[in-house]
């Protein structure tokens, strides 16, 4: 078998990422489980339904408060992405033959949950000719036509920054259009490949001239300065980022990148501080928060800066 240069590449930054042993979390890197009957009503329906949730799959943190909240998370595509980000659990593989009913499951999963507002986000499909626009609009169009009241929120790669792409996933007119930067332009190409901080924020700034509610998110940990990280969230704004959720690096699994350092609580509140000192209309900054963390009511929050 004959590797590509690409996977060459990409085995032995996997084999370096590996000589380092996973990290010992820091004690404030923990969550308390609080069941409440919300989340219990809404497992046991995801349960009987046999629905599946990114939320359970990846074992996200916050499931508690979130399905508490009536919000969940949907991985669209397939499970192997065309390009691979060094902090990601997603493989990176030759993708699942395209799909044109998964919009319609996923519409009847959020219906069938109740939820109040859906987070969608997939893998980047390179591999199609539309680079995937169409899957993510019809997901958004589903929602809306089985649970008007539901609001959605689509969490997409970055198209290439194509126009003609992006107007398609913009057309179905989700609540929140995110798009994540999740790191600094220094160390941005070594993290992320396949993506470009510049075409990053230009998608967001697509979005924003569309009318879009817009969202970013940042990842610590990974071996950025502190000014970076302020250089990067006065970026966002200026590229039309009117939501932003900042977070703790934890490392999948040795073939990642290493965890560089545990940011302390106490910065995650002042770097909130200094988001909404720059203008963003709803910030998230914490070591367990995630992207679609609190979803809806940051979502409310651009809504009420609007008026």
């Amino acid at each position: 078998m004959t590797i590509a240069p690409e996977g060459r590449r990409m085995l032995r930054i996997e084999a370096r990422n590996a000589e380092t042993p996973i990290e010992r979390k820091p004690p404030w890197i923990k969550v308390k489980a609080k069941m409440g009957p919300e989340y219990t009503e809404m497992r046991g329906r995801v349960q009987k339904e046999g629905l599946h949730t990114v939320c359970q799959e990846a074992g996200c943190p916050n499931i508690y408060e979130c399905w508490e909240d009536r919000e969940a998370t949907f991985l669209i595509g397939g499970d192997q992405c065309t390009r691979r980000c060094d902090f990601c659990q997603i493989d990176t593989g030759k993708p699942a033959e395209f799909d044109a009913d998964e919009p319609r499951r996923v519409g009847e999963s959020v219906a069938t949950m109740g939820l109040r507002y859906a987070t969608i986000t997939g893998v980047a499909r390179d591999d199609l000719p539309d680079g995937g626009a169409w899957l993510y609009a019809e997901t958004v169009r589903q929602i809306h036509k089985l649970l008007p009241d539901c609001g959605v929120e689509l969490l997409i790669p970055d198209f290439n920054a194509d126009p003609v792409q992006l107007a398609e996933v913009f057309g179905a007119t989700p609540e929140v259009l995110a798009h994540n930067v999740e790191t600094v332009p220094r160390i941005f190409k070594r993290i992320r490949p396949g993506f470009r901080y510049e075409r990053s924020l230009n998608v967001i700034t697509q979005a924003r001239a569309a009318g879009l509610v817009t969202k970013s998110n940042l990842i610590l940990g990974m071996g950025e300065e502190r000014s970076e990280v302020s250089a990067a969230l006065r970026d966002l704004h200026e590229a039309g980022c009117e939501l932003i959720t900042i977070t703790q690096y934890l490392r999948p699994t040795p073939r990642h990148h290493p965890v560089e350092r545990w940011v302390k609580p106490e910065e995650f509140v002042e770097l909130r501080e200094e988001a909404e000192q720059i203008g963003f209309a709803g910030v998230m900054s914490g070591p367990l928060v995630r992207s679609s963390y609190r979803a809806g009511r940051l979502y409310k929050q651009a809504l009420e800066a609007r008026a």
